[in-house]
């Protein structure tokens, strides 16, 4: 049973996904992270021996910190970053315990190396419209909250990607591209372990909509319009991806909880 500073593995996947989503720390150590080198949705590496160094980072977050199994390590990470002013929570039974909940793992052995300020950079096409605004909410929210996406010519992408450690994505000749009948989305959630059924259902709407073959989905029509509708509003190619991930909040939101809830008007039908 979770504690004030403890919080479960189930309650925890629901926050991943969501704006709401602590700072998640994974402290294993070397041992055991090399015996499992996958994450929990979302979390970075930081080790227990610094972490009277790298707490500032923390100031005004709320953070869960996971470890093996949620014993020492988690606990006295925890400790220390509450010492400091910062909200700190373990999860209960570590990476073991979310493990044994069969719950979603990232393969580090996909993920791009961090650069200086831990940030995994990516960078792809200007002028974004579906595929280019999905894939970065499904990376800030599932990998790297702090992505930082690069929007270039489309002629450049390949070079700046080279000549600024970045990685390329939803564009030809490259890992992270359309795949057949799969879009970029697609290819996202199967490399990364992150193939739930939420996000199966997002990715069928967004392959859909970013290929034209609207039949796949109901939604897709609505997802094309809207998308097609920010692309018309901003200019600013950041600017449109903020309203973008807050569109794509709503969908994921729908996909995971509301699916079958309607909406009827008039109240009630006047009597005959």
């Amino acid at each position: 049973m979770s504690s004030y500073t403890s919080i479960s593995s189930e309650k925890l996947s629901r926050l991943i996904g969501t704006a709401n989503t602590p700072v998640l720390v994974d402290v294993r150590t070397s041992e055991d992270f090399a015996a499992d080198p996958r994450l929990i949705p979302g979390a970075a590496r930081a080790s227990h021996e610094t972490v009277a160094q790298w707490s500032a980072t923390m100031a005004g977050r709320s953070v869960i910190v996971i470890c093996q199994r949620g014993a020492k390590l988690a606990e006295g990470t925890a400790a220390w970053l509450r010492h400091t002013g910062v909200a700190a929570e373990t999860l209960e039974g570590g990476f073991e315990g979310w493990k044994a909940a069969k719950l979603p793992l990232v393969p580090t052995a996909k993920l791009p190396e961090r650069d200086s300020s831990g940030r995994t950079v990516w960078v792809t096409r200007s002028r974004p419209k579906i595929d280019r605004i999905a894939c970065p909410w499904l990376i800030r929210r599932f990998v790297d909250p702090d992505a930082v996406f690069l929007f270039v010519a489309p002629s450049e992408v390949s070079a700046v990607g080279e000549r600024f450690n970045a990685v390329p994505f939803d564009i030809e000749n490259t890992f992270w591209s359309h795949r057949g009948e799969l879009c970029t989305f697609d290819i996202l959630i199967e490399e990364l372990g992150l193939a739930t059924p939420p996000l199966l259902r997002l990715a069928t709407m967004v392959r859909a909509a970013d290929t034209g073959r609207l039949n796949l989905s109901p939604e897709a029509p609505g997802l094309l319009a809207a998308s097609l509708g920010l692309s018309r509003m901003y200019d600013d190619d950041l600017r449109q991806l903020d309203a973008g991930i807050a569109l794509y909040d709503a969908f994921y939101r729908w996909c995971r909880d509301a699916t079958g809830e309607t909406h009827n008007w008039p109240t009630s039908k006047a009597k005959s």
